[in-house]
């Protein structure tokens, strides 16, 4: 499987303690295969399986109710998201970051692959959240999938297990003080199909409904 053995031989000069937890919601794949041969010579990397819950959301907030670590992030599995990236994020968490946040707008240029209507739908989403966003906090992708946040900084609120926009919530109602962004270049998807569609934007606005009233 490409993406951990990129993930992992990002991780290692970086010589601390980590794990890579798989979530894998029951796909037919070979996903949990793979997983599993790699996990039984390293074991560092673990795989969860959900047999009745879908949704990148809720698969972000298991994964991270299986470990102790004071640092949890989360990032894609179709090498969208590139792993060379994770030391930059972490060297950011050092810096004394509460979250580091790959972006794929701090610069012009991170999105010079998407097509002009994946580019609109991405940028009216973001232009939703802009209100509910905290001064002083805001980001230009509130929308990003990849990201490392200090535990300590989302333990005393309930994340909404529905949806894929999990860092929106997190920047509304968790105790961040200190963001960082850090650009990227959206990578090609290497497996899977976008989630995109009517039933996620739905989701998208029931999150902004949510989040309004919790905020």
């Amino acid at each position: 499987m490409p993406l951990l053995l990129r993930v992992t031989d990002s991780l290692a000069p970086l010589n601390i303690e980590y794990e890579v937890i798989v979530v894998d919601d029951d796909s037919s794949d070979g996903t949990a295969a793979a997983v599993t041969d790699l996990a039984a010579r390293n074991h560092r990397i673990r795989l969860l399986t959900r047999t009745s819950s879908r949704g990148l959301a809720g698969a972000v907030i298991e994964g991270w109710h299986q470990t102790d670590a004071d640092i949890l992030g989360v990032m894609d599995a179709d090498l969208q998201h590139p792993p060379e990236m994770l030391p930059d994020l972490w060297n950011a968490i050092l810096a004394d970051a509460d979250i580091a946040i790959a972006s794929r707008y701090a610069l012009a240029r991170q999105r010079s692959n998407w097509n002009v209507f994946r580019h609109l739908i991405s940028r009216a989403a973001i232009w939703m959240s802009f209100p509910l966003q905290r001064p002083g906090i805001r980001v230009h992708d509130p929308m990003s999938g990849f990201f490392l946040v200090r535990r300590e900084c989302i333990k005393d609120i309930h994340l909404q297990p529905q949806g894929f926009k999990i860092l929106l919530e997190i920047l509304v109602r968790g105790n961040i003080k200190r963001v960082k962004e850090l650009p990227f270049t959206f990578g090609t998807r290497h497996a899977g199909k976008s989630k995109a569609g009517v039933k996620i934007a739905l989701q998208y606005l029931s999150l902004l409904a949510k989040l309004a009233t919790k905020r």
